[in-house]
Parts: structure tokens; sequence; C-alpha cells
């Protein structure tokens, strides 16, 4: 469609949106409400079961050797949701969104079935999931590339704020809604934590396949290959850097400096050089830098991502706090953590659910600015009010904080969105919907490593002697003591993120058998190791929290400059 013709498609959309059934618009929101709350349940839930799904399938997470399935099983999933959605979103205006979308939902339902399938044991299991989450994560962003478009078409823009309110918490709601539901499934049998997205997905299927219409704009174009591939190539190589960087090298606690990890950053940068070449002479290309020429979808983007950035990783961060350090103290074992630690999250829950669809709704009638921007204000305080918190802080304070930081990114988050696709001409909502999916992707796995990567940073210079020393005053021999703390901080991280007591894993059996029953059982008690450890987490964690308040300042300021977000030929041309 040319350009110019843009704003007349716009004001023709809104009239045919008017002739449709009243219903439809409803149908639209609540399929796609469905479609985003199963795949982000589904992610979340992954991260509570990870204890039952190596115990099922025989593997130790914390064997060094075993350490990458670890990664890949969390990060795989973003790492492809980030690279493959623009292309999604762009086939999405190609060949119709809906019927993209609902090639999702029956890619990402029989990729569940298939996991919770798996029969192999040890590392082969261990790959099986990977490989199968991987092709889940192709439908679970068929899903997202194309969802927000779909509600777009659906709704006249004066309500797209509420529609995007809902369908954005929904989704946000279900990470969290997931921590809790995995580690109840995850209890009962770890097959279920897949298993229970097939009659789900199977309804979505045929829900969607029967119900939902395509009233998009298509475009006419040839699939960009050439793009397509730089785009993945480039895009992988950093991320998966970016997950690498968190294991040690050498000496160090983090691989950042390493050949290895400096290659593919690196070579990734480059290639993803030749894409944007590509991209400026490509006849359709599939990333429309054009796009960019739009203050709104520009500067809506970078908030996003910033955002993305600041709020990804600190889930982790959260959870290690909570398992590794504060419900021990409180009488917890370590492997009632995980669940546990879902449930005293509820209340960053509970922000996203107030604020979401409020500020989507009151969006429409006042504009996304004052939101979004205010969202992003509110985050930076939250943060900051986080990093004044104790280790063992008072529950009702730390719970005031992340209701506060909900209400935060539910403020900004439907407001966001909308202000980006309201700037964009109908026939490209499903292209600017995978590039705003596809900043959102790799914030977060960008969020972990750097998260990951302060917070190591921070420990490494503080626990080794931290670590050693107490364990000497409780009778372990000094070789042993220091062997145990000089290992790699990311080690403690992932132990306490799992549920696993740490000492009781690292302690050799030659060790136990030295040391004074009376020491052994108060250095493997549910106390010793969160009161050791607390102090250089904190430490490293006000590392990791100050970094998010400025990145959300930087979020506001990007916000602030969207502007309206209404559709500027004038821009793109």
């Amino acid at each position: 469609m040319p350009l110019d013709l843009a704003k007349q498609s716009t004001n023709s959309k809104d009239a045919k949106l008017s002739s449709l059934s009243k219903n439809y618009k409803w149908i639209a929101l609540s399929n796609t409400t469905l479609g985003m709350l199963m795949a982000t349940i589904n992610s979340s839930s992954i991260l509570i079961a990870l204890p039952a799904i190596f115990r099922g399938i025989k593997l130790n997470p914390l064997d060094p050797a075993n350490f990458q399935y670890l990664l890949w099983i969390l990060m795989g999933y973003l790492l492809v949701g980030a690279v493959v959605v623009v292309a999604l979103g762009r086939l999405g205006d190609m060949f119709g969104r809906v019927k993209i979308y609902n090639a999702g939902f029956l890619v990402f339902t029989v990729s569940a079935v298939f996991l919770s399938l798996t029969f192999g044991t040890g590392q082969v299991a261990a790959i099986e999931i990977v490989v199968m989450r991987m092709v889940q994560a192709i439908g679970g962003s068929m899903i997202m590339a194309n969802a927000a478009a779909i509600l777009t078409d659906a709704f006249p823009q004066k309500e797209r704020g509420m529609a995007m309110g809902v369908n954005i918490v929904a989704a946000i709601a279900g990470q969290f809604l997931g921590l809790i539901l995995g580690g109840v499934l995850a209890s009962i049998d770890w097959r279920w934590v897949f298993l229970v997205n097939v009659p789900v997905g199977a309804l979505g299927t045929i829900w969607a396949y029967l119900k939902l219409k395509d009233q998009g704009v298509r475009s006419s174009a040839k699939i960009d290959w050439l793009g397509n591939i730089t785009f993945a190539i480039g895009l992988s190589l950093i991320l998966a850097g970016v997950t690498y960087g968190i294991e040690p090298y050498g000496s160090s606690s983090t691989s950042w400096l390493s050949p290895k990890i400096m290659t593919l950053i690196l070579t990734g940068v480059i290639v993803l050089v030749i894409f944007w070449r590509i991209e400026l002479r490509a006849a359709d290309p599939m990333f429309r830098l054009k796009l960019f020429r739009i203050k709104a979808f520009l500067y809506g983007n970078i908030a996003g991502l910033l955002a993305s950035i600041a709020q990804g990783g600190l889930m982790f961060m959260l959870v290690i706090w909570l398992q590794g350090i504060w419900l021990p103290l409180h009488g917890y074992s370590f492997d009632q953590t995980p669940l546990w630690a879902g449930i005293y999250l509820l209340p960053l829950t509970a922000g996203f659910l107030l604020s979401g669809p409020l500020s989507g709704a009151l969006s429409d009638r006042l504009g996304s600015r004052p939101f979004a921007t205010g969202g992003m204000l509110l985050g930076f305080l939250s943060f900051g009010a986080l990093a004044f918190l104790p280790a063992n802080f008072s529950y009702s304070e730390f719970a005031i904080i992340l209701f506060i930081n909900g209400l935060a990114f539910g403020s900004f988050t439907a407001p966001n969105t909308v202000t980006i696709m309201n700037s964009v001409p109908p026939n490209e909502r499903g292209s600017a919907s995978g590039m705003r999916v596809t900043f959102r992707n790799i914030g977060t796995p960008l969020s972990i490593g750097l998260f990951f990567s302060l917070m190591v940073i921070g420990l490494s210079n503080s626990i080794p002697h931290t670590m050693s020393t107490g364990l000497i005053s409780h009778g372990v021999p000094a070789s042993q003591a220091v062997k145990i703390a000089s290992g790699p901080p990311v080690g403690y991280l992932f132990a306490a993120f799992l549920g696993y007591n740490p000492l009781r894993t690292l302690l050799s059996h030659h060790v136990t058998t030295t040391i004074n029953p009376h020491n052994l059982a108060f250095i493997t008690s549910n106390s010793f190791f969160p009161t050791l450890i607390s102090a250089p987490f904190m430490s490293g964690l006000k590392v990791v929290l100050i970094f998010a308040s400025a990145t959300c300042l930087l979020g506001a300021l990007a916000s602030f400059l969207q502007g309206k977000g209404e559709v500027n030929i004038e821009e793109l041309t």
C-alpha cells in the first residue's frame, strides 16, 4: 500500500470496524489474552520446576559439566523468541495475522506434548528439552508477534488502550502465576508442567480457528530471505555470547573477556551491520527500518527495551533473594523455597493487575505519555527503595515496594504498546508488533546476563574470604574451606535459585566425616548459608538495583519523547 494512502486506510479501517459484530472485538481480546497467558505461564513455570525436571531426567544441575544445559533450558526459549518474532510479524502482514497466530497455538501445543513425552535421561534428555523448548518458542512468538496487531485491527483507536491493558497484564500476570503453578505441578510430576498446556492450547487453537477473522490490511511482498538469515545469525551470536558470559572463565568469575565470548559478540555485531545494509537496499525488507523515522515508534521501542532490561533480570534476583536468604532464615527448607518464592512475589502481580487495565483505559482518554513516563519514574523510585532494604527485611515493607513496582510497570506497558501500534499505518502493524516484541525479548536475556554478571562480580570480591572464614570457624579443614569458597559465585546463585542447600551439596563425604556432628548440623542448617552470603549478596544486589533505577530513568525520558503516537505520514516519507 502506498504510504500516502495510509491515513485514508486508517479511516476506512475504523469505519469497517464499526460494521463488525459488536462481539468480535471481545472474542479477539479473550482469545489473544488466553494465548498470551498460556505462553507466559509456561515460560515462568519452568523456573520453579527446574529442580523437579533435573531430578526426573537424572541430571545434577550443580555439576559444572551440566551447567550449560541449565543455562539453555532457561535462556533458549528467550533467545529463539527474540530472533524469530520480527519475521513472524512480517509474515502476518503478508499472509494474514490470524493465520500465523493460529499456527502458533498449534505449534506451541504440539511442542508441549513432545516435551511431556521426553523419555531419555541425563544429558540426552536435557538436549531433547532444550530443542523442543526452542520449537515451542517459535509457536509462542507466532502468538506474541501477532496478538497486538490483531487487537489493533479489532478495536477502534479510542478503545485500544483498554484492550492492550487487559492483554498485556494477562501476559505479565502469567509470568507470576506460572511460578505458583510450576511449584504445584512439579510436586506431582515434572511432566505436568508441560502437559498442562495441552488442553488449554487445544481449546485456543480450535477457538481461534473458528472465531478469529483476518481484518488486517495485507502487504503483497516477497520474503526477505537474506535479511531473515543475517538477522537470525547476528542476534543469535550476540545473545549466545551474553548467555555464556555468565559462566566462569579460568580465574575470572565471568567469561565476558574470554576469546570465545568476545568472538561471538563481535561477529554478531558485524553480521547485524551487514543485515542493516541489506535492509536499506531490500525491496521488501523484513525489518521495516523506515518505521524508525516515526518518533513515537522509535522512542516507544527504546523505552520498551529499557523497561525490559530493568525488569527482566530482576525476577531472577528477587527469586534468589527469597530462596537463598529470606525464606531459609524464616524457617523454610530449601526444597520448599521455589513454591513459596512465587507466593511471596504475588504483590508484584497485584500491582500489575490493578494498574495495567486502568492505565490502558485512562490513556485512551488522557493520552499515553503521562502513564508511560510516570510508570518509569515510579519504577525508578521502587528500585531505589528495594536497594535500602536489609537482607532479612520486614515482609510488609518488601510487599509494599513490590506492589509499587507492579503498579509502575503495569502503568507503563499498555500505554507504551498502544502508542507504538497507533503510530504505524495499518499495513505495517504485523511488522511493528514483531519489532516491538523483539525489543522486549532482547531486553530480557540481556538483563539476565547483565544482572547476573554484576551480581557475580560483586560476590567475587567478598565471598571467598567471608565463606572460608565462616567454614573454618566451624571446624571445616582450611584446605577444604578455601576450595569450597573459591568456587564460582554463579554456582551459589543457581543453587539457591534451584532450591538446593549449596553447602550440603558442596561438602564432600570426607569433610563431613571429619567435622564435629554439632558443627556439621549447624553448617548445613537453613540459617548458616543465608547468613554467610547475605552481606556479599546485598552488596552485589545494590549495584544491580542502582543499574535498574538508572535504566528506568532513561526509559522515562524516552517515554516523554514519544509524543501522541498517531500515524504521521510525513515522518515516513
